[in-house]
């Protein structure tokens, strides 16, 4: 048994990648699904459409690569993170579709709880702010207005999960009902100190603890596939939500290292160590990974739309009919004009964590066109993630490495990866494996069955495609970052 199946449960879509013995990408398959808006701010999933597409995607990787389930030793599970499912304890069933991390429903919950004064007991324990992005709200939400949900909470009925439990429970046909410590993390209701589920926490919202999944290590035994899905049972032997995921597959195990991920979001982790760090800066403190039951912890900062910007271009203004389009209309903007996009399509995360505000766009004239709107598009990552680095940086001091590792669908533009380096001053390192995240899954489950090396022979591993390295005048950037900010101001109406 020579290759690892990791299952990256996505945003959009579902991927399944298998990786041989050597951590090469032996094939791909990929399959997106459909969003649903039921109302302003609401984003949601069917619970059938993630579960179908995981299962088409994984089987056609299989046929892909031209091997047989008795070759793969075990399969990695990473997943967008703080999506919330509910489903049947007995049968199954969801009793709602999953409530996406993106969704916003609950804002006003959250401003109820921080005007009661909870907000400093809830950051202390969980690491996180009262915000609709973490799923704790959007459970108490589902057990508030699904008729009949509280009662069969109460009555241990009904079972509570992000993506890669419902996921596991999916699998192993029922029998495991469990998650791991960084999805656990991204709750809001689990103790990253103590390890554990909060009880004062679960008070608060009125969630049942018979609801929630036992918390493992990120390598750990997960339970075994069910016979009928692959023709054999696979033991599930990693799992990690996908900014932690990707965090791992970067090799990021010493303190001080960081990455930033660019997908649907931005998503930058920063390696604290064995002790969690408080930040001052509205940046969010999370689990890494759990090795052995102990945690290593890390400062996030979470980008609302990064990718998403692109999409917006390509489907809401029809300016573009492909992703890969923006690198060339960004080269062939007016560098006179000063256009700048603030893509707060669903409020504005790190470090700013306003859920209210909405997107704007500052500096337009009758020349501007769709070429100075891609530009102001992929700008808008770079400044967002200076953003996060500088929050970073004053909440951890000048342990922090000067070079940040880069992996995600946006990297693949140089435009966008040279832009970051100029605007943040610093070198941006892109590696040769650009799927870190489903590495990282597929890492832990692999040395955990014995396929992988260590940790520090992963580390070496290590390979770099290119380094971008800062080319801006520094007056240049200056200049830029404060039109940057004074937008940001305005769209937040401070």
């Amino acid at each position: 048994m020579t290759h690892v199946l990791a299952i990256d449960q996505g945003t959009t879509s579902s991927r399944a990648i298998l990786f041989d013995d050597g951590l090469k990408v032996k094939a791909v398959a990929q399959e997106e699904f459909p969003q649903h808006f039921p109302a302003s701010g609401w984003v949601e999933h069917d619970p059938a459409d993630l579960w179908s597409t995981v299962a088409a995607t994984t089987r056609a990787v299989i046929e892909k690569a031209r091997i047989t389930p008795r070759d793969i030793a075990a399969i990695g599970i990473t997943n967008q993170r703080e999506t919330t499912l509910v489903w049947d304890r007995k049968t199954g069933e969801p009793i709602h579709r999953a409530i996406v991390w993106q969704d916003r429903r609950t804002s006003e919950m959250c401003r109820r709880l921080k005007a009661e004064g909870h907000q400093g007991m809830v950051a202390e324990r969980t690491g996180l702010l009262l915000d609709p992005y973490f799923s704790g709200t959007k459970l108490a939400w589902l057990l508030e207005n699904v008729e009949g949900a509280r009662a069969r909470a109460e009555a241990g009925g009904l079972l509570f999960g992000t993506v890669d439990c419902f996921l596991i429970w999916k699998l192993t046909g029922g029998r495991v009902h469990a998650t791991d410590a960084t999805n656990a993390a991204r709750t809001l209701i689990y103790n990253i100190r103590k390890g554990e589920w909060d009880a004062e926490i679960l008070r608060l919202l009125g969630i049942p603890a018979a609801m929630l999944p036992e918390v493992r290590d990120c390598a750990a035994d997960f339970g075994l596939t069910r016979p009928d899905l692959f023709g054999r049972e696979i033991p599930i032997l990693g799992v990690a939500g996908d900014q932690q995921a990707a965090t791992i597959g970067q090799a990021c195990f010493a303190p001080g290292m960081m990455k930033s991920t660019y997908g649907t979001g931005c998503f930058a982790l920063l390696n604290t160590g064995a002790e969690p760090v408080a930040s001052k800066n509205r940046l969010l403190t999370t689990i890494a990974y759990q090795f052995g039951g102990k945690p290593t912890y890390a400062l996030e900062g979470s980008i609302f739309i990064a990718g998403a910007v692109v999409q917006w271009l390509r489907d809401g203004l029809k300016i573009i009919g492909a992703a890969a389009e923006t690198q060339a209309l960004a080269e062939a903007a007016d560098p006179a004009q000063e256009v700048v996009l603030v893509p707060a399509f669903t409020g504005l995360g790190a470090p700013y964590w306003n859920a209210d505000c909405r997107g704007a766009v500052f500096g337009l004239t009758r020349n501007s066109g769709p070429a100075e709107f891609a530009r102001a598009a992929l700008e808008s990552v770079g400044y967002q993630t200076r953003d996060l680095l500088e929050a970073m940086r004053a909440d951890w001091g000048a342990a922090v490495e000067g070079v940040l590792r880069v992996d995600g669908g946006m990297t693949a533009s140089d435009w966008t990866m040279q832009f970051l380096s100029d605007i943040i001053a610093a070198p941006v390192d892109r590696p040769q494996v650009l799927e870190t995240t489903a590495l990282g899954a597929a890492w832990l489950a692999g040395e955990r069955a014995g396929v992988y090396p260590d940790a520090e022979g992963f580390a070496r591993a290590w390979a770099l495609d290119r380094r971008f390295e800062p080319g801006m005048a520094e007056a240049t950037r200056q200049t830029k970052y404060a039109r940057w900010k004074r937008a940001v101001a305005a769209t937040l109406g401070v």
